[in-house]
Parts: C-alpha cells; structure tokens; sequence
C-alpha cells in the first residue's frame, strides 16, 4: 500500500473515530448529521449519505476532491458536501462538523442569534448568528450557513442543527461540544428568566485577560524570586 493511501486510510478512520465520539456525546443521532476533515491539497474526507454515525467505520468516509469528485471509497458522500467544501473553500478550516444536537437545535427553532452569555463562547467567535431556513442539500442553505460563519466558526441553522469548523477534526469536535454546551446553559438560563449577556466591553475585557495570561494553556509553577 502506497503511503498517501495509508494517509488517505488513516484520515477515513479519523473521521469515523469523531463520529462516534460526537454520538456518544448525544450530539450525532442516527444518520442525522455529517463529519468531514481536509486530507491535504483539495481532497476532503467525509461520511457518507445514510450512516448511522454511531457505529461508523473508515468504509463508510469517501474521499472526494475539491470538486466533488470521488477519490477513495465506495459510498456517496454525504447530501451537505455542498456546504463542508464551501467551508474549506471559504474560510481557513481544516474540518467541519454538522450535528442536529437537540440543544443547539432547540435554540435554532426560536432564535436569530445566541448571544454571547459566557466568556468561553469566544472561542467561537462570540455571538452565534442562525442562518435562515432552506432545505437540505440545497445550495440556498449551504449559502446562508457560509454567510452566518463570517468572523465566526460555528453556526446555527434553522429548524436544523448546527455547524462548527476548525483547524484540525479534534478542535472541530470541541467546537461542536463548545456550541451545544453554550445553547444547553442558554436554554437554561432562558427558562429562569432572561439571561445577562456580555456587552462589548465585557467581551473586549475578557479576550485582553485571556491574551495576558495565556488562557487554555498550561504553565509551569514560576519560582519565587528569594
């Protein structure tokens, strides 16, 4: 076997690694949602259509080109590859994820935009805007997900689900947990009464702190000066 398809071989199983994972979060239920990583070049790495993401395998990841085209597997690809290869195209991402995570959906079903309510959604870009209904498959939807991205790396799609991207398919599945994590405490809040949201001062302050110190990273104990 040559080595760019052992590569190929070791993306598909990535891929069906990060679905189970993602359904063993509750965010992928059934055949409902898609997961997809760049393998390089234009190739992209995505489930294919009908999965029951839960129990995927490498067989059922095809790897198609920029295009479309199919390069490796045997399944087709997933009805939004449309949308995964007009986020690679677009913007700087290096896999993307779409759930219909019941939280995120909830949310998706009321709201235009999540505001930002916790510090952590910055990660993501900060508010959450909800792209307007289209059916899927469609290139309407995949249009309207591409503009809600903008200046952000997660989504919410109306009456549908969500979708995240990053650089690498680990920090795709965080973004995702990161997202249905945020709609959960939102929802919650909502059901106590309205919650607070950062304004963008609040917003501005947090990032500064985070840049001084160094925010999700470890550090070693700094020795005391004797």
């Amino acid at each position: 076997m040559s080595a760019t398809h052992e590569f190929l071989d070791e993306q598909r199983r990535s891929v069906a690694a990060a679905c189970r994972r993602l359904a063993d979060a509750g965010l992928l239920m059934g055949t409902a949602g898609n997961v997809s990583v760049r393998t390089g070049g234009d190739q992209v790495a995505v489930t294919a259509t009908g999965v029951v993401l839960g129990q995927a395998t490498p067989e059922q990841v095809t790897v198609v080109d920029s295009g479309g085209n199919g390069v490796a597997g045997q399944l087709e690809p997933t009805s939004e590859l449309a949308l995964h290869l007009g986020v690679y195209r677009q913007y700087e991402a290096g896999a993307v994820v779409h759930t219909h995570s019941p939280q995120a959906t909830a949310l998706s079903l009321v709201l235009d935009e999540l505001p930002c309510v916790h510090y952590q959604q910055l990660a993501l870009g900060g508010p959450i805007r909800v792209a307007p209904f289209a059916a899927f498959g469609s290139p309407e939807l995949a249009e309207h997900v591409l503009s809600a991205l903008d200046g952000r790396s997660a989504a919410l799609m109306a009456n549908h689900g969500a979708v995240v991207y990053g650089p690498t398919l680990d920090k795709a599945v965080e973004n995702a947990l990161l997202l249905e994590w945020a709609c959960g405490l939102y929802l919650h809040a909502a059901s106590l009464g309205t919650p607070r949201v950062l304004d963008e001062d609040q917003q501005a302050a947090v990032i500064a702190a985070a840049m001084r110190r160094g925010y999700g990273t470890t550090h070693p104990i700094k020795e005391k000066s004797r």
